[in-house]
């Protein structure tokens, strides 16, 4: 176990963080997984605007590379054009 403060406080804030970056890429996985589902093409490019942000949002905190929420963007664009 760890016997200096400041590895103490880093352990804590670790754990922290990777819950919280948990919760939020298990929510924008949710938001993913729902923006699929639609049919309604104006519906989905509203709710796109919203999964892009929030995708972006958890690139920037690295919850996830900033690879896969372009890819992840691009495929629910692709999937959006293609809605009748």
């Amino acid at each position: 176990m760890a016997n200096h403060k400041s590895s103490l406080k880093r352990i804590r804030q670790t754990e922290s963080r990777r819950l919280r970056n948990r919760y939020y890429a298990k929510t924008a996985r949710n938001a993913v997984r729902n923006l699929r589902k639609l049919t309604d093409k104006t519906e989905a490019a509203a709710k796109l605007r919203v999964v892009s942000a929030m995708l972006d949002r958890l690139a920037s905190k690295k919850a996830i590379s900033k690879n896969k929420a372009a890819n992840l963007k691009s495929k629910l664009a692709l999937h959006i054009n293609k809605l009748g």
